[in-house]
């Protein structure tokens, strides 16, 4: 059939020559001839028993496309990094694609060492892996031969595993610096200039219920696509992350390699085995969430609702244990709140307040210590890097007499305060505090025992206006104001700061929020410089970072792309100064229960309980988030060393 419509390929001779080996000279050089061919074919198929094996599996990576990687448990997964490159030998046949990644070359390695994985591009799909940290001792096998993540996994293969990490995040060194660049830098090619509205995660995709060991590091690299479904070459893209089940919800850490590939990790306690939802949404492309008038750039579309089921293996975490002073130095979170009790009858009380659970009902060790009924969650708490205990009246108490806590930041500090009066420190009289107070609070049962707490509003320098921020600095009666207390022959012991949301409003890019916060951490220095000279005990000073705006909120000034970005601007610069002792990360904190406005009013966790409509149209709303915060403060100020 084929032969009929197209023209022969080679044109025979009516005459064809006669080959014929005649005497011993000739077939002398044809034996010779032939015994180097067959040499040079053996030479070439044996080397290093690997060419022709390497041809195969990338024949199948092209195939497959996709890859599953099991790593050393001893590395975390902030560790890894992508070194994005070009084969252009392989490529140069097919000029429409651009690159991939492909996991053709995993180092082994060991706790000292980064792992570099060299990612090709071979395809316009995108090939992700997933790395599964599940390993005591160095993974020796080629990672090309691992069965593929989409694999239903076998339950019998996993083994006993001693040396498991919890996920984990670290600050960006020079973060400030880092982040203006990438803010910076040029478009001027298609894969940079077009707008992600698409991801490709191999090891998801597919509409399959995935399978996936609890306890194990889950790390799946994915892919921006523009408008042409063409892969993007440059980062910046914000997604915001949920991963939920019945008694679990946390934020699974997004990663963000500058070059249009992301990872995702997700891990799940074996306590918490059974069926979850992982939600990805990409909220703002190519940091235009840090843009002045973000709304007109929101993009908040959820690209995947995927069905996951962790199951049960050998694998061990670690214990985690309460929280110590030391475990407040690490900069960033990566916690998850967890239930342990439910009353599915529960109603909101006249007062608003959801006393779904007895005040007495009790924590489920090593998740939290002391009474979890006391923060009115229905069953909800948060724990990290460590836990938390939840202090009675009695020990919050003897922890906070005779000390001096000074507060310097926005609204949300107004809200924690009042939250730790009324329902820690057993003065439910005291219904608001303003926004700039300096008073001694005593015991009721005990009135020997008092704390001295100070709030100074940062949001203005005027404490009746709003959206100034850190520049409200620039104001010398702020300054003189903020230094009179830290001039007098006792100073506060302990200071708690944050900033970001006002800023969000009064910045107009972030190389103007950048400029203000190394102010702000040069007065902070010169303070803490003026108590050390005076020979007095310099306070430690927590930074508190700021919530994860919600709801509505999420599109606006002080979107969560911003806040996280302001976050780690000036954590970065007050590590920089060396002003920052420990931090309290409140982004991770309420990040699960930002998606909507149940738990906030867009910027506030902590508004007081009221029987009223609230912005989601609902009666009443949830305020245990901040609860949670007053005991994670108390814990902060309380730790012992």
């Amino acid at each position: 059939m084929h032969s009929n419509s197209m023209p022969e390929k080679v044109a025979l001779s009516s005459s064809p020559k006669k080959w014929v080996l005649s005497g011993p000279m000739h077939q002398w050089r044809f034996g010779v001839l032939t015994a180097l061919v067959f040499m040079g074919v053996v030479v070439v198929w044996s080397i290093d028993g690997c060419t022709i094996d390497n041809f195969v599996q990338v024949w199948n990576l092209k195939q497959d496309r996709f890859v599953a990687v099991r790593a050393n448990a001893t590395v975390d997964a902030a560790q890894i990094q992508l070194n994005l490159t070009v084969n252009t030998s392989s490529v140069q046949d097919l000029p429409t694609q651009r690159e991939k990644p492909q996991l053709n070359d995993v180092k082994n390695f060991t706790s000292n060492d980064s792992p570099s994985l060299n990612l090709t591009h071979l395809n316009q799909t995108s090939v992700a892996s997933s790395i599964s940290k599940n390993s005591s001792k160095v993974a020796q096998q080629n990672p090309l031969q691992q069965k593929p993540s989409g694999a239903l996994p076998n339950r019998s293969e996993s083994p006993v595993l001693e040396s498991l990490k919890w996920v984990s995040v670290d600050l960006e060194p020079n973060l400030s610096t880092n982040l203006l660049a990438r803010w910076l830098a040029p478009g001027g090619e298609p894969c940079r200039d077009s707008r992600t509205v698409e991801i490709a995660i191999h090891g998801l995709d597919g509409g399959k219920l995935m399978e996936l060991s609890a306890g194990d590091i889950h790390e799946f690299y994915f892919q921006a696509l523009g408008e042409s479904g063409n892969p993007r070459c440059v980062g910046g893209d914000y997604f915001e992350t949920d991963l939920s089940g019945e008694s679990w919800k946390s934020r699974p850490v997004v990663k963000d390699f500058g070059n249009g590939t992301y990872s995702l990790s997700l891990q799940v306690h074996p306590d918490f085995v059974g069926d979850y939802n992982l939600t990805v949404i990409l909220l703002f492309r190519h940091f235009e969430g840090l843009k002045f008038s973000p709304v007109r750039f929101v993009y908040d579309r959820e690209l995947r609702h995927i069905p996951i089921r962790f199951f049960r293996s050998k694998a061990q975490l670690p214990e985690i244990k309460v929280c110590q002073k030391s475990d407040f130095n690490r900069d960033i979170w990566s916690g998850r709140w967890t239930r342990h009790g439910k009353n599915d009858d529960c109603q909101i009380n006249a007062d608003g307040r959801y006393r779904c659970l007895a005040w007495d009902f009790p924590c489920r060790n090593p998740w939290c210590y002391g009474s979890l009924g006391s923060i009115e969650s229905n069953g909800w708490v948060y724990s990290s890097h460590c836990s938390f205990r939840m202090f009675s009246a009695d020990s919050a108490w003897n922890c906070l007499k005779n000390r001096w806590i000074f507060f310097w930041g926005d609204s949300n500090h107004v809200d924690t305060i009042r939250n730790m009066l009324n329902f820690v420190l057993d003065l439910p009289d005291i219904k608001a505090v303003p926004r700039r107070f300096d008073l001694n609070f005593s015991n009721p049962k005990d009135p020997s025992q008092s704390v001295r707490i100070t709030s100074i509003f940062n949001g203005h320098w005027n404490d009746t206006l709003n959206y100034q921020g850190l520049d409200s600095l620039k104001d010398e009666g702020f300054r003189n104001l903020v230094k009179k207390y830290f001039s007098e022959d006792t100073v506060p012991d302990t200071v708690i700061m944050n900033s970001g949301l006002h800023d969000g409003v009064h910045f107009s890019n972030i190389r103007a929020f950048i400029k203000s916060a190394n102010s702000a951490a040069s007065f902070w220095k010169e303070v803490m410089e003026s108590i050390r000279r005076r020979g007095l005990v310099v306070p430690q000073i927590f930074y508190r970072t700021t919530v994860a705006t919600g709801g509505y909120a999420r599109s606006l000034a002080f979107n969560p792309s911003k806040m996280e970005a302001f976050n780690g601007v000036l954590l970065d610069k007050l590590r920089q100064a060396g002003v920052v002792s420990r931090v309290i990360d409140n982004f991770d904190m309420t990040f699960p229960w930002h998606f909507d406005n149940r738990c906030n009013d867009g910027v506030h966790y902590g508004r007081a309980p009221l029987k009223m409509k609230w912005r989601d149209g609902q009666i009443g709303h949830q305020y245990f988030v901040d609860l949670m915060l007053v005991h994670v403060l108390l814990n902060a100020l309380c730790a012992q060393s």
